[in-house]
């Protein structure tokens, strides 16, 4: 048996795209008739609904916290406690549900209304994508049993999905018993698909003892990462769960789910709810939620223009830019559209600073002062870098690590907010590191405030069990402050 090591996981998974154009990635979605939900799926208006019943107290919290500049602190929790009449034990879920559904962000530890905050009241799309978040984080939400081995939670959480889809296949109540057994079946495929495939492992020196060879084995396993849990390959490779973990697993499971209004329990069976049905038929079809369509933006704002804008390829896109901009003054657009570019969403962010191209040197005093804004700096390097004559292409050379580091999670975000789950896959070829780990390692030490949703939205997304357990690793430490 081999075990599988990341540690010199390359990203070119596909082939090479600079950074110039993954910035873009999720504007460049594909066209294609968007497939209909099955018969019964309530109507796009009825889901938001539910989904704003699920994270009502996660709202509230983050809007207590946005206007009093809270940090989250126990002494936070306490006060917001009081004032909102909720249990401490509430406002720390809700706390929790509100940074991964992305709802309140930590600006240099202090909290500000996410986009989607600001949008809540009329976006139901940012809605719906706000409570997808918190579905494919549902292991962060509920903690798993702490008397089970983190390699067989590991397990667990990769074997979830084929759980959902008989669920959502079945339309209607399933028995736990065929769902214990599915969950057997597919950790069962799991594990010998894991123990058959070569993965490479780092070889052993040539001298080293049968045992010394062993232990480099698992400690490059180790190395590699795994769940959200902080679940280890190596445990899993070299010794089966006991049987009787599976249960609990799989009430840890359905609990989870239920919690973040996935699915219902009953007496011995478990119930999609519409809105947890709907969201597994979205990732079965692979499709997103409709964004406003593009037309006639001249009179409306420009954050409003620039989300019209989205879904347009570049040339119509820069068309509707220069008929935005000469129904104003020079001054007044740039400032509107800087204004844009400070907000919670990252695909405004990269928008805004394509419209700037297209105002040129009467932008070039802005773009070099929003260049002093932590959060706009590499877009506006990358502006600058091309208004003085760089390629495109090559501009991203004017970025430092740790700046291309920080557009490539705000890219991330913008993508897992707007785009397919392709594309946030196919985004990875985009980062300047060389390897998993190394991407990993930088994107923790960056701090940028979405890296838990990103993490997250990345380890959903992945067809690689091994690439998902080691981001979904990744995402559980910045989640809990590990290192």
């Amino acid at each position: 048996m081999t075990s599988r090591n990341l540690r010199d996981s390359r990203l070119r998974l596909v082939r090479p795209r600079p950074t110039a154009t993954a910035r873009r990635a999720a504007t460049n979605r594909r066209t294609r008739p968007a497939p209909r939900p099955p018969e019964g799926t309530p109507p796009t208006a009825e889901l938001a609904g539910q989904a704003r019943e699920v994270l009502a107290d996660a709202v509230r919290i983050a809007r207590w916290a946005a206007s009093h500049h809270a940090e989250g602190s126990a002494a936070d929790r306490d006060r917001a406690a009081g004032e909102l009449r909720l249990t401490p034990g509430q406002v720390h879920a809700g706390w929790d549900r509100a940074r991964l559904a992305g709802l309140v962000e930590l600006h240099g530890g202090t909290a500000r209304p996410g986009w989607r905050l600001n949008a809540w009241e009329r976006d139901d799309s940012a809605v719906l994508r706000g409570w997808v978040a918190l579905f494919d984080a549902w292991p962060l939400v509920h903690p798993a049993p702490a008397e089970v081995a983190p390699a067989a939670v590991a397990e667990a959480v990769e074997a979830v999905p084929q759980v959902l889809s008989l669920l959502q296949l079945s339309a209607g109540p399933v028995l736990l018993p065929a769902l214990l057994d599915l969950l057997r079946q597919r950790v069962a495929e799991l594990r010998e698909e894991r123990c058959e495939v070569p993965y490479g492992p780092e070889p052993a020196p040539a001298n080293a003892a049968p045992a010394d060879a062993a232990a480099t084995d698992v400690a490059a396993t180790d190395a590699a990462g795994s769940d959200a849990a902080g679940g280890e390959v190596a445990a899993a490779v070299l010794a089966d769960p006991p049987e009787t973990v599976l249960p609990a697993l799989l009430d840890w499971a359905l609990e989870g789910l239920a919690a973040v209004g996935a699915l219902t329990l009953g007496d011995g069976h478990a119930t999609l709810t519409p809105l947890g049905s709907w969201a597994v038929w979205v990732k079965l079809e692979q499709i997103c939620v409709a964004a406003q369509s593009p037309a006639g933006h001249i009179e409306q704002s420009a954050e409003e223009m620039l989300r019209g804008c989205a879904r347009l390829s570049p040339g119509p896109a820069r068309a509707e830019y220069r008929a935005w901009l000469a129904a104003r003054t020079v001054s007044s657009a740039v400032s509107e559209l800087v204004a844009a570019a400070r907000g919670e969403d990252a695909l405004l962010r990269g928008l805004a600073f394509d419209a700037l191209r297209v105002v040129g040197a009467a932008a070039e005093a802005d773009v070099r002062a929003a260049a002093e804004e932590p959060s706009l700096r590499p877009y506006a390097l990358l502006w600058l870098a091309e208004y003085e004559g760089a390629d495109p292409d090559d501009a991203a050379e004017v970025l430092t690590r740790e700046e291309a580091t920080w557009l490539w999670v705000d890219t991330a975000a913008a993508v897992a907010d707007h785009g397919e789950s392709a594309l946030l896959v196919r985004h990875l070829d985009s980062a300047v590191q060389g390897t998993v780990p190394a991407l990993l390692d930088e994107v923790r030490a960056v701090g940028h405030p979405r890296t838990v949703q990103v993490l997250v939205a990345l380890a959903a997304a992945h067809p690689d069990p091994a690439l998902a357990k080691a981001v979904r690793r990744a995402a559980f430490q910045v989640h809990t402050g590990g290192s």
